[in-house]
């Protein structure tokens, strides 16, 4: 079977990061990729390469310049993402990160999500599996997270009209709620093409729902200034119940 483009940049990274950073230990994949709802072109390459030690001014800029090269170079480079954790620091929750992620580094840290989705299955690129390094969750962690997400960033996030005249706005916040209730709900973690299931159980507006999928796996029809504004309107509104709801699951016997 011919490689893939996909196929063919990942193999390239980790032959090129280890030469940039011969203290990598592994390299792993999380996300759709990890999951099986990978779709190329459209879907991000969600990378953790772990390190001996954190990575110092003259890596970063070696980093820096790998990943430049690889953008030049290889197409499916541009959805690639990578944090680097320090082996020490790998049960440090809070902890950030040098992090190369739209085209761009960042300090950010590796979340409960990431790691779960690590631990249930995340693919070995490089070296030793996450269950060999990555610590457990406490108990609650992912659900505690999971309720931070809603509560400080989504929920805000609804009173600001214009974001959600955005597709990518749209596309995210309503898969983060269907993924997250289904998280707090039964402890577990969904594809989003299992979201977007999840999303008609929960009563969200069928044309938005379709829209979603149009977006992720076919091509969706233009929309016209006032279709993108109803949109907006319910979209909103649909994810501001949602998520007040997600987050008195529980409370009662709390």
């Amino acid at each position: 079977m011919a490689a893939t483009e996909t196929d063919q940049v990942l193999k390239r990274f980790v032959s090129e990061v280890q030469l940039a950073l011969p203290t990598v230990v592994a390299v792993w994949a999380h996300g759709s990729l990890a999951l099986g709802d990978f779709q190329p072109g459209r879907s991000d390459l969600d990378l953790i390469a772990v390190v001996e030690s954190p990575v110092d001014g003259a890596q970063r800029d070696r980093l820096v310049g790998m990943h430049q090269r690889l953008l030049d170079e290889e197409p499916a480079a541009a959805k690639l993402h990578c944090s680097y954790m320090a082996r020490a620091a790998l049960s440090a929750v809070e902890t950030d990160h040098f992090t190369w992620a739209h085209r761009m580094t960042r300090e950010r840290p590796v979340t409960p999500v990431t790691r779960r989705e690590l631990l249930d299955g995340g693919l070995t690129l490089h070296g030793p599996p996450p269950t060999e390094l990555l610590p457990p969750l406490a108990g609650g962690q992912l659900e505690e997270f999971v309720r931070r997400d809603l509560a400080e960033f989504w929920l805000p996030a609804t009173g600001n009209p214009r974001l959600w005249l955005q597709d990518v706005w749209v596309d995210l916040g309503l898969l983060v709620l269907a993924r997250a209730t289904v998280t707090l709900r039964d402890g577990r973690l969904i594809t989003k093409g299992e979201a977007l299931m999840e999303l008609r159980e929960l009563g969200a507006p069928a044309d938005v729902v379709r829209d979603i999928h149009a977006r992720r796996y076919a091509d969706p029809e233009p929309l016209s200034p006032l279709r993108r504004v109803r949109r907006a309107i319910r979209a909103r509104a649909f994810l501001r119940r949602g998520i007040k709801r997600a987050l008195a699951m529980g409370q009662g016997s709390a």
